[in-house]
Protein backbone atom coordinates (compact mmCIF):
# COMPACT_ATOMS: atom_id res chain seq x y z
CA UNK A 1 0.00 0.00 0.00
CA UNK A 2 1.48 3.29 -0.61
CA UNK A 3 1.76 6.51 1.47
CA UNK A 4 -0.97 8.79 1.30
CA UNK A 5 -1.57 12.37 2.83
CA UNK A 6 -4.30 12.78 4.62
CA UNK A 7 -6.11 16.76 5.52
CA UNK A 8 -8.64 17.25 8.37
CA UNK A 9 -10.71 20.46 8.64
CA UNK A 10 -9.05 22.57 11.43
CA UNK A 11 -11.41 22.73 14.79
CA UNK A 12 -8.58 25.38 16.48
CA UNK A 13 -4.75 26.11 16.19
CA UNK A 14 -4.02 22.57 17.92
CA UNK A 15 -4.97 20.71 14.62
CA UNK A 16 -2.06 18.96 13.18
CA UNK A 17 -1.73 18.03 9.28
CA UNK A 18 0.24 14.38 9.03
CA UNK A 19 1.78 13.78 5.63
CA UNK A 20 3.33 10.07 4.79
CA UNK A 21 4.78 10.92 1.75
CA UNK A 22 7.49 13.56 2.43
CA UNK A 23 9.17 15.23 -0.27
CA UNK A 24 11.26 13.07 -2.25
CA UNK A 25 14.58 15.21 -1.96
CA UNK A 26 14.62 14.93 1.81
CA UNK A 27 17.78 15.18 3.72
CA UNK A 28 19.12 12.98 6.02
CA UNK A 29 19.49 14.08 9.51
CA UNK A 30 21.10 12.75 12.42
CA UNK A 31 19.56 12.70 15.81
CA UNK A 32 21.53 12.78 18.65
CA UNK A 33 19.41 11.93 22.33
CA UNK A 34 20.73 12.35 25.15
CA UNK A 35 18.56 10.24 27.45
CA UNK A 36 19.65 10.90 31.36
CA UNK A 37 18.41 9.78 33.53
CA UNK A 38 17.89 6.39 30.86
CA UNK A 39 14.34 6.22 28.46
CA UNK A 40 12.09 3.12 29.43
CA UNK A 41 11.58 1.06 26.12
CA UNK A 42 8.03 1.62 24.44
CA UNK A 43 8.05 5.72 25.11
CA UNK A 44 6.63 7.99 23.19
CA UNK A 45 9.33 10.46 22.11
CA UNK A 46 8.40 14.01 20.46
CA UNK A 47 10.99 16.79 19.60
CA UNK A 48 11.12 20.21 17.46
CA UNK A 49 11.71 19.16 14.31
CA UNK A 50 14.27 20.92 11.99
CA UNK A 51 12.60 24.04 9.74
CA UNK A 52 13.54 21.99 6.41
CA UNK A 53 12.48 18.26 7.41
CA UNK A 54 9.11 17.88 5.60
CA UNK A 55 5.87 16.26 7.70
CA UNK A 56 6.23 12.80 6.29
CA UNK A 57 7.12 8.93 7.43
CA UNK A 58 10.81 8.59 8.14
CA UNK A 59 13.33 5.73 9.32
CA UNK A 60 15.53 5.95 12.32
CA UNK A 61 18.57 3.60 12.26
CA UNK A 62 21.64 3.45 14.77
CA UNK A 63 23.89 1.96 12.86
CA UNK A 64 23.88 1.31 8.95
CA UNK A 65 22.73 -3.00 10.28
CA UNK A 66 20.31 -2.01 12.69
CA UNK A 67 16.23 -2.44 12.21
CA UNK A 68 14.58 0.54 11.50
CA UNK A 69 12.78 2.72 14.09
CA UNK A 70 9.42 4.69 12.36
CA UNK A 71 9.59 7.79 13.07
CA UNK A 72 7.11 10.79 11.84
CA UNK A 73 6.88 14.41 11.28
CA UNK A 74 3.82 16.38 12.01
CA UNK A 75 2.77 20.23 11.33
CA UNK A 76 0.38 22.39 13.95
CA UNK A 77 0.63 25.40 11.36
CA UNK A 78 4.63 26.57 11.50
CA UNK A 79 5.43 24.35 14.43
CA UNK A 80 6.20 20.81 13.19
CA UNK A 81 7.70 18.01 15.90
CA UNK A 82 9.09 15.06 15.02
CA UNK A 83 7.75 11.97 16.98
CA UNK A 84 8.73 8.05 17.34
CA UNK A 85 8.51 5.00 19.76
CA UNK A 86 11.72 5.01 21.99
CA UNK A 87 13.73 1.76 22.29
CA UNK A 88 15.67 1.51 25.42
CA UNK A 89 17.78 4.06 25.77
CA UNK A 90 20.34 4.58 28.79
CA UNK A 91 23.44 6.20 26.88
CA UNK A 92 23.75 9.38 23.94
CA UNK A 93 22.76 7.62 20.86
CA UNK A 94 22.72 9.07 17.53
CA UNK A 95 19.95 7.68 14.87
CA UNK A 96 20.13 8.47 11.09
CA UNK A 97 17.34 9.85 10.06
CA UNK A 98 15.77 9.56 6.38
CA UNK A 99 12.97 9.35 4.15
CA UNK A 100 10.91 6.07 4.69
CA UNK A 101 10.51 4.45 1.33
CA UNK A 102 8.75 1.44 3.04
CA UNK A 103 4.68 0.57 1.82
CA UNK A 104 2.36 0.73 4.57
CA UNK A 105 0.28 -2.75 5.33
CA UNK A 106 -3.73 -1.97 5.88
CA UNK A 107 -4.17 -0.52 9.23
CA UNK A 108 -0.70 -0.40 10.06
CA UNK A 109 -0.01 1.65 13.55
CA UNK A 110 -2.95 3.44 15.17
CA UNK A 111 -6.13 3.77 13.08
CA UNK A 112 -10.08 4.73 13.79
CA UNK A 113 -13.15 2.96 12.01
CA UNK A 114 -16.61 3.34 12.13
CA UNK A 115 -18.59 1.92 14.84
CA UNK A 116 -22.25 3.56 14.10
CA UNK A 117 -22.20 6.69 15.93
CA UNK A 118 -19.01 5.87 17.77
CA UNK A 119 -15.51 5.32 16.69
CA UNK A 120 -13.10 2.26 17.18
CA UNK A 121 -9.84 3.04 18.57
CA UNK A 122 -7.78 -0.03 17.06
CA UNK A 123 -3.50 -0.27 17.75
CA UNK A 124 -2.60 -3.76 16.81
CA UNK A 125 -6.35 -4.77 17.74
CA UNK A 126 -9.01 -3.16 20.00
CA UNK A 127 -7.53 -0.28 21.90
CA UNK A 128 -11.46 1.52 23.15
CA UNK A 129 -14.23 2.72 21.39
CA UNK A 130 -15.08 6.19 21.57
CA UNK A 131 -18.54 6.68 22.09
CA UNK A 132 -21.42 9.37 22.06
CA UNK A 133 -24.06 6.74 21.90
CA UNK A 134 -24.85 7.40 25.60
CA UNK A 135 -27.18 9.99 27.05
CA UNK A 136 -25.49 12.14 28.73
CA UNK A 137 -21.67 12.78 27.68
CA UNK A 138 -18.98 11.00 25.74
CA UNK A 139 -16.73 8.16 27.13
CA UNK A 140 -14.00 5.43 25.91
CA UNK A 141 -15.30 1.94 26.61
CA UNK A 142 -13.84 -0.82 26.59
CA UNK A 143 -10.31 0.53 27.48
CA UNK A 144 -8.46 -2.45 26.56
CA UNK A 145 -4.67 -2.85 28.36
CA UNK A 146 -1.17 -4.38 26.93
CA UNK A 147 -2.06 -8.34 27.59
CA UNK A 148 -5.67 -7.64 25.75
CA UNK A 149 -7.67 -7.60 28.67
CA UNK A 150 -10.34 -4.60 29.55
CA UNK A 151 -9.06 -2.64 32.24
CA UNK A 152 -12.17 -0.23 33.23
CA UNK A 153 -15.56 -1.49 34.57
CA UNK A 154 -18.43 -2.52 32.27
CA UNK A 155 -21.09 -1.05 34.01
CA UNK A 156 -23.21 0.38 33.63
CA UNK A 157 -22.95 -0.47 29.74
CA UNK A 158 -22.87 -3.80 30.18
CA UNK A 159 -23.82 -6.35 33.18
CA UNK A 160 -20.76 -8.47 33.94
CA UNK A 161 -21.39 -10.87 36.99
CA UNK A 162 -18.81 -9.96 40.24
CA UNK A 163 -18.45 -6.40 39.14
CA UNK A 164 -19.85 -3.66 41.03
CA UNK A 165 -22.91 -1.91 39.85
CA UNK A 166 -22.75 1.56 42.05
CA UNK A 167 -21.90 4.91 40.53
CA UNK A 168 -23.60 4.34 36.87
CA UNK A 169 -22.41 7.95 36.13
CA UNK A 170 -18.64 6.72 36.14
CA UNK A 171 -18.73 5.35 32.72
CA UNK A 172 -14.97 4.24 32.29
CA UNK A 173 -13.19 7.01 30.90
CA UNK A 174 -14.40 10.13 30.84
CA UNK A 175 -14.28 14.09 31.66
CA UNK A 176 -16.61 16.25 33.04
CA UNK A 177 -17.24 18.17 36.01
CA UNK A 178 -19.92 18.58 39.35
CA UNK A 179 -20.78 22.19 39.16
CA UNK A 180 -20.36 24.25 36.39
CA UNK A 181 -22.67 27.37 36.68
CA UNK A 182 -24.22 24.98 39.21
CA UNK A 183 -25.05 22.65 36.62
CA UNK A 184 -24.23 19.16 37.46
CA UNK A 185 -22.47 17.40 34.96
CA UNK A 186 -21.18 14.53 36.62
CA UNK A 187 -24.38 12.45 37.96
CA UNK A 188 -26.80 11.58 35.47
CA UNK A 189 -29.89 13.19 34.40
CA UNK A 190 -28.68 16.83 35.25
CA UNK A 191 -26.63 18.67 32.32
CA UNK A 192 -25.22 16.94 29.26
CA UNK A 193 -22.18 16.84 27.01
CA UNK A 194 -23.39 16.80 23.47
CA UNK A 195 -20.66 16.38 20.64
CA UNK A 196 -20.82 18.47 17.67
CA UNK A 197 -17.65 18.11 15.80
CA UNK A 198 -15.02 15.30 14.73
CA UNK A 199 -11.79 14.90 13.37
CA UNK A 200 -9.34 11.77 13.12
CA UNK A 201 -6.14 13.96 12.16
CA UNK A 202 -3.54 11.76 12.38
CA UNK A 203 -3.57 7.60 12.07
CA UNK A 204 -0.90 5.33 11.14
CA UNK A 205 3.11 4.33 12.23
CA UNK A 206 3.97 5.78 15.85
CA UNK A 207 0.64 7.79 16.75
CA UNK A 208 -3.24 8.25 16.21
CA UNK A 209 -5.20 11.86 16.82
CA UNK A 210 -8.49 12.14 17.64
CA UNK A 211 -9.89 15.84 17.76
CA UNK A 212 -13.29 16.38 18.98
CA UNK A 213 -15.45 19.37 20.42
CA UNK A 214 -18.66 19.33 22.47
CA UNK A 215 -21.34 21.46 23.89
CA UNK A 216 -22.11 21.62 27.27
CA UNK A 217 -26.15 22.20 27.80
CA UNK A 218 -27.73 22.90 30.77
CA UNK A 219 -31.37 20.99 31.71
CA UNK A 220 -33.32 23.64 29.76
CA UNK A 221 -31.31 22.77 26.77
CA UNK A 222 -29.07 25.97 27.31
CA UNK A 223 -25.64 26.18 26.33
CA UNK A 224 -23.13 26.64 29.49
CA UNK A 225 -19.75 26.04 27.76
CA UNK A 226 -18.22 24.20 24.98
CA UNK A 227 -14.48 22.11 24.89
CA UNK A 228 -12.13 20.73 22.50
CA UNK A 229 -10.57 17.41 23.15
CA UNK A 230 -7.69 15.94 21.63
CA UNK A 231 -6.79 12.06 21.90
CA UNK A 232 -3.47 10.85 21.00
CA UNK A 233 -3.05 7.10 21.39
CA UNK A 234 0.26 5.95 20.08
CA UNK A 235 1.66 2.57 18.47
CA UNK A 236 3.31 1.03 21.21
CA UNK A 237 3.43 -2.44 22.84
CA UNK A 238 4.00 -3.59 26.16
CA UNK A 239 2.59 -0.32 27.36
CA UNK A 240 -0.49 1.16 26.04
CA UNK A 241 -0.34 5.12 26.40
CA UNK A 242 -2.65 7.61 25.65
CA UNK A 243 -2.73 11.49 26.08
CA UNK A 244 -5.92 13.58 26.77
CA UNK A 245 -6.14 17.11 26.34
CA UNK A 246 -8.79 19.51 26.71
CA UNK A 247 -9.39 22.98 26.75
CA UNK A 248 -12.63 24.25 28.24
CA UNK A 249 -13.79 27.57 26.50
CA UNK A 250 -16.41 30.33 28.15
CA UNK A 251 -17.84 31.13 24.38
CA UNK A 252 -21.24 30.99 25.68
CA UNK A 253 -20.55 34.16 28.56
CA UNK A 254 -19.03 33.48 31.78
CA UNK A 255 -18.75 30.22 33.48
CA UNK A 256 -17.91 29.37 37.34
CA UNK A 257 -15.91 25.81 37.40
CA UNK A 258 -17.06 25.07 40.99
CA UNK A 259 -15.61 23.84 44.41
CA UNK A 260 -16.69 20.08 44.23
CA UNK A 261 -14.55 16.65 45.17
CA UNK A 262 -17.02 15.44 41.98
CA UNK A 263 -14.92 15.92 38.73
CA UNK A 264 -13.08 15.76 36.70
CA UNK A 265 -11.24 13.43 34.06
CA UNK A 266 -12.18 10.12 35.32
CA UNK A 267 -11.16 6.45 34.97
CA UNK A 268 -13.43 3.75 36.73
CA UNK A 269 -11.20 0.77 37.11
CA UNK A 270 -11.91 -2.86 36.26
CA UNK A 271 -13.75 -3.97 39.83
CA UNK A 272 -11.11 -6.69 40.64
CA UNK A 273 -8.84 -3.72 41.07
CA UNK A 274 -10.34 -2.49 43.55
CA UNK A 275 -8.41 -1.67 46.87
CA UNK A 276 -11.80 -2.79 48.58
CA UNK A 277 -11.60 -6.16 48.11
CA UNK A 278 -8.22 -6.97 49.38
CA UNK A 279 -6.99 -9.08 46.62
CA UNK A 280 -4.15 -7.01 45.70
CA UNK A 281 -5.69 -3.88 44.85
CA UNK A 282 -3.50 -0.66 45.44
CA UNK A 283 -3.32 3.09 44.96
CA UNK A 284 0.12 5.03 45.06
CA UNK A 285 1.22 8.55 44.37
CA UNK A 286 4.48 10.12 43.36
CA UNK A 287 4.82 11.10 46.71
CA UNK A 288 4.36 7.48 47.79
CA UNK A 289 1.41 7.56 49.83
CA UNK A 290 -0.74 5.00 49.14
CA UNK A 291 -4.61 3.79 48.99
CA UNK A 292 -6.69 5.91 51.10
CA UNK A 293 -4.08 8.54 52.09
CA UNK A 294 -3.53 9.78 48.30
CA UNK A 295 -7.39 11.09 48.33
CA UNK A 296 -7.83 14.55 47.86
CA UNK A 297 -3.89 15.03 47.76
CA UNK A 298 -1.32 16.60 45.14
CA UNK A 299 0.56 14.97 43.09
CA UNK A 300 2.10 14.85 39.51
CA UNK A 301 1.24 11.22 39.07
CA UNK A 302 -0.90 8.31 40.65
CA UNK A 303 -0.79 4.97 39.84
CA UNK A 304 -3.57 2.00 40.38
CA UNK A 305 -3.33 -1.29 40.10
CA UNK A 306 -4.36 -4.73 41.16
CA UNK A 307 -5.80 -7.84 39.69
CA UNK A 308 -7.12 -8.78 36.25
CA UNK A 309 -7.98 -12.49 35.11
CA UNK A 310 -5.19 -13.82 36.52
CA UNK A 311 -2.88 -10.97 35.83
CA UNK A 312 -1.57 -7.67 37.89
CA UNK A 313 -2.39 -4.82 35.64
CA UNK A 314 -2.20 -1.23 36.32
CA UNK A 315 -3.37 2.29 35.03
CA UNK A 316 -0.94 5.48 36.05
CA UNK A 317 -2.16 8.83 35.35
CA UNK A 318 0.20 11.46 35.13
CA UNK A 319 -0.45 15.00 34.76
CA UNK A 320 1.49 17.97 32.93
CA UNK A 321 3.26 20.66 34.16
CA UNK A 322 1.89 22.73 31.77
CA UNK A 323 -1.39 21.77 32.78
CA UNK A 324 -4.17 24.32 34.68
CA UNK A 325 -3.50 23.80 38.64
CA UNK A 326 -0.49 21.67 38.00
CA UNK A 327 0.02 19.57 40.18
CA UNK A 328 -3.76 18.71 40.37
CA UNK A 329 -5.45 16.85 43.61
CA UNK A 330 -6.96 13.39 42.85
CA UNK A 331 -10.74 11.96 43.85
CA UNK A 332 -9.39 8.51 43.61
CA UNK A 333 -11.27 5.95 45.91
CA UNK A 334 -10.56 2.51 47.24
CA UNK A 335 -13.66 1.29 45.66
CA UNK A 336 -12.38 1.99 42.18
CA UNK A 337 -12.76 5.64 41.16
CA UNK A 338 -9.60 7.33 39.98
CA UNK A 339 -10.03 11.07 38.98
CA UNK A 340 -7.94 13.74 38.77
CA UNK A 341 -9.67 16.98 39.69
CA UNK A 342 -8.30 20.75 40.58
CA UNK A 343 -11.57 21.92 42.13
CA UNK A 344 -11.99 20.25 44.89
CA UNK A 345 -9.77 22.25 47.18
CA UNK A 346 -12.39 22.48 50.14
CA UNK A 347 -13.40 18.91 50.39
CA UNK A 348 -9.83 17.82 50.15
CA UNK A 349 -8.71 20.90 52.46
CA UNK A 350 -6.20 21.74 49.88
CA UNK A 351 -5.51 25.62 49.97
CA UNK A 352 -5.41 26.67 46.07
CA UNK A 353 -8.50 23.96 44.08
CA UNK A 354 -10.86 26.04 45.05
CA UNK A 355 -13.66 27.44 41.99
CA UNK A 356 -12.43 28.94 39.16
CA UNK A 357 -13.82 31.58 37.61
CA UNK A 358 -13.75 32.41 34.08
CA UNK A 359 -14.55 35.53 31.55
CA UNK A 360 -16.25 35.42 28.32
CA UNK A 361 -14.40 33.76 25.64
CA UNK A 362 -11.29 32.50 28.52
CA UNK A 363 -10.26 29.35 28.61
CA UNK A 364 -8.30 26.50 30.71
CA UNK A 365 -6.20 23.65 29.40
CA UNK A 366 -6.06 20.35 31.58
CA UNK A 367 -3.53 17.50 30.08
CA UNK A 368 -3.13 14.13 30.92
CA UNK A 369 -1.54 10.86 30.11
CA UNK A 370 -2.82 7.46 30.51
CA UNK A 371 -0.59 4.59 30.98
CA UNK A 372 -1.80 0.76 31.20
CA UNK A 373 0.68 -1.15 31.72
CA UNK A 374 1.64 -4.41 33.55
CA UNK A 375 2.36 -5.20 37.23
CA UNK A 376 2.20 -2.36 39.81
CA UNK A 377 3.18 1.14 40.22
CA UNK A 378 6.84 -0.06 40.63
CA UNK A 379 6.89 -2.50 37.81
CA UNK A 380 7.34 0.77 34.92
CA UNK A 381 9.49 3.04 36.68
CA UNK A 382 7.07 5.75 36.33
CA UNK A 383 9.17 8.57 38.06
CA UNK A 384 11.25 8.40 34.49
CA UNK A 385 8.10 8.15 32.51
CA UNK A 386 6.64 10.97 34.04
CA UNK A 387 10.19 13.69 33.81
CA UNK A 388 9.63 12.29 29.83
CA UNK A 389 6.12 13.18 29.47
CA UNK A 390 7.13 16.42 31.06
CA UNK A 391 9.90 17.25 29.39
CA UNK A 392 11.75 15.30 26.23
CA UNK A 393 15.36 14.23 26.26
CA UNK A 394 18.26 16.40 25.48
CA UNK A 395 18.50 16.21 21.75
CA UNK A 396 20.15 17.89 18.66
CA UNK A 397 19.69 17.64 15.21
CA UNK A 398 22.76 17.68 12.85
CA UNK A 399 22.90 17.21 8.53
CA UNK A 400 23.51 13.71 7.59
CA UNK A 401 26.35 12.21 5.99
Amino acid sequence: MTPTCSTMRRLGAAALLLLTAPAADAQDRRLTIRPAPGVPAGTPILLPAPDDLDPGLYALRSSPDSPPIDGVVVADGPIKTFAFIAPELADPTTFLVSLSARALDEGEGVTFAPDGPNLKILAGGLLGVHRVDGPYKPFLFPLIGPTGKPMTRSYPMEQVAGEDVDHPHQSSFWFTHGRVNDVDFWTVKKGTIRETEREVVASGPVLGRLKTADDWLAPDGAKVCEDERVLTAYDTKDVRILDFEVTLKATAGPVVLGETKEGSFGVRVASSMDVDRKTGGKIRNAEGLEDADAWGKPSSWVDYSGPIAGETLGIAILNHPTSFRYPTTWHVRTYGLFAANPFGGPEFKVDGYAEHRLAKDESIRLAYRVVLHKGDATAIDLPRRFALYAAPPESSWEEGE
